[in-house]
């Protein structure tokens, strides 16, 4: 087994947490109630990982991470992901919805046209539940049809959700926390109104 380690580190939402091997990044934990329900939550999750202060390579992925949670339309698509353990569906979703530019979104239904299968949205949503890297793979990009926000499992739940689609200027059809933004600041990668 591959060694992991972890470090909680601050940020504009509070402590999140962050898990790497030598082959990347393994896990990110969105913030809980403080930094030490954090830590709790990954060593639950993660519990052959041990504290350490993170190597150059994660410190950039921190840094990219406290950026865009502050508001910077950051691109993370070069931090390394260590995805050993996913399935193969899951992979293929996350290499897609990566993709996702800050302030954009796509729906499950989307990605899973991509796939080759528009009856698979229901297995993209699963995949986006089980995302061990949020942030860096950015699953709340990825809505629901109609641009409802769909699920989201890190804590918070959906509000977790809107307050970083809202920090990244993008909202789904509706008011969100923070009320309306205007409609230019709107934006999506793909076609409009397409139903799913």
């Amino acid at each position: 087994m591959t060694a992991q380690h972890f470090a909680i580190f601050d940020t504009a939402l509070g402590a999140c947490g962050i898990v790497w091997t030598a082959r990347g990044i393994r896990g990110v934990q969105l913030p809980e109630q403080d930094a030490a329900a954090t830590r709790a939550r990954v060593q639950r999750r993660h519990p052959a990982a041990t504290e350490a202060a993170p190597p150059p390579q994660v410190r950039r992925a921190i840094d990219g991470i406290v950026a865009l949670l502050a508001g910077d339309k950051r691109d993370l698509t070069d931090i390394a992901i260590d995805d050993d353990g996913q399935t193969e569906f899951n992979r293929r979703v996350y290499a897609i919805a990566r993709k996702i530019p800050p302030g954009a979104t796509m729906t499950y239904g989307e990605i899973a046209e991509r796939l080759g299968d528009k009856l698979l949205a229901r297995a993209v949503g699963q995949a986006m539940g089980e995302n061990p890297t949020p942030i860096i793979m950015p699953c709340h990009r990825v809505l629901a049809a109609g641009g409802k926000t769909g699920g989201f499992s890190a804590s918070g739940g959906v509000v977790t959700k809107l307050k970083l689609l809202t920090i990244e200027g993008a909202e789904p059809n509706g008011p969100t926390l923070f009320g309306r933004l205007p409609l230019a600041s709107r934006s999506r990668p793909r076609r409009r109104g397409s139903g799913r």
